[in-house]
């Protein structure tokens, strides 16, 4: 299982979500077309909380493969 954010922001720009802007380690991503914003935490090589990954994806409407 990948729970890196490298690999979650992939997920997301495969699914019509561009980068928007970055403050600090938080990277904002937006779909216009679904109007959704969504806050990856981005901290070098750190994997995300299980949670957090799949919260992500929830809120995007996103099924992992």
């Amino acid at each position: 299982m990948n729970l890196s954010p490298k690999y979650l922001i992939k997920l997301l720009e495969q699914n019509g979500f561009v980068f928007k802007r970055a403050k600090g380690s938080h990277h904002l991503y937006y779909n216009a077309k679904k109007n959704i914003t969504v806050i990856v935490p981005f901290h070098g090589n750190k994997d995300l909380a299980k949670g957090t990954y799949y919260a992500i994806l929830k809120q995007t409407g996103i099924e992992d493969i």
